[in-house]
């Protein structure tokens, strides 16, 4: 019973779940990975508790400042500026100096000569999520989001590590590059749900199913065969028993609709076993 198991489990779950990932690589903040007989799934942008809107921000953005240049960003989403909007002399790539940071996920200030000049260096519709440490999955993911704007390719790298008691951060600011940054968040939706595909710990009623379904299975191949190369029949009719599963939503109808007949006799049958006491 349990090499069954073990032959759903190693040969078709792979195969579901790999569509599972190729569509949660879709989500901007969706990240899958099969690793062994693990599924790690990453879903940053759920409600989780104490943070209903996962890792976004609930004040519409994160800030961090580091020597003169001050980063805005936002995971998963834009950012939104109820209060404290940027200050920028231009806006390059990120809507302009009089709603600077309304159309971008992350922008960057620096000051040039007593002036911030601002300029887009990540979005939320270009963003990629891979694992902080390939060989440990239960680190963390790095959120990198990039961003183009008057011939110079920026990019932003959020570091989401796993902590399961608070969210901290960000506290430091790294400059990689001509323009590509790099900082740390500390947060619970940077920690993996977990889904072990290991058949030993399917127990007795998933192996009871599996049992199940592969009868069925070889019932219609067995039969099909047969019935295709030593009878001759073609077409649907080489379906064993065709008529008994045609006739099975009729049947099942039937069935219901018995049950209901004789439950409402039996409820009628008491109410008129009660008579009525004049007093």
């Amino acid at each position: 019973m349990g090499s069954a198991a073990n032959v759903l489990v190693t040969h078709i779950l792979p195969f579901i779940l790999s569509l599972r990932v190729a569509l949660a690589s879709a989500n901007t903040c969706e990240f899958s990975m099969l690793d062994q007989n693990k599924l790690y799934n990453f879903s940053l942008a759920s409600p989780i508790k104490n943070y209903p809107h996962g890792v976004l921000s609930e004040d519409g953005f994160y800030v961090v400042a580091l020597n003169g240049t001050i980063l805005w960003f936002q995971l998963c989403d834009r950012m939104l500026f109820n209060h404290n909007p940027p200050r920028c002399f231009r806006c390059e790539g990120c809507d302009g100096s009089l709603y600077c940071g309304a159309r971008c996920s992350a922008l960057v200030a620096e000051n040039i000569a007593g002036y911030h000049v601002c300029r887009a260096i990540g979005r939320a519709s270009n963003s990629v999520i891979t694992l902080l440490d390939r060989k440990d999955p239960h680190k963390g993911v790095i959120v990198r989001m990039t961003a183009s704007s008057y011939n110079s390719n920026c990019s932003l790298s959020v570091s989401v590590v796993c902590d399961t008691n608070r969210a901290l951060g960000p506290n430091s600011l790294e400059l990689l590059g001509t323009c590509d940054y790099a900082t740390v968040l500390r947060h619970p939706a940077g920690c993996a749900k977990v889904i072990s595909l290991d058949g030993n710990e399917w127990g007795w009623f998933g192996t009871l199913i599996t049992i199940i379904v592969c009868l069925f299975g070889a019932y219609f191949l067995v039969g099909m065969v047969y019935r295709f190369f030593f009878l001759g029949i073609q077409g649907v009719e080489v379906v064993p028993n065709l008529e008994f599963w045609l006739s099975l939503p009729r049947r099942s109808q039937n069935l219901v609709g018995a049950i209901w007949r004789r439950t409402g006799r039996q409820a009628q049958a008491s109410r008129s076993s009660y008579s009525t006491l004049n007093f």
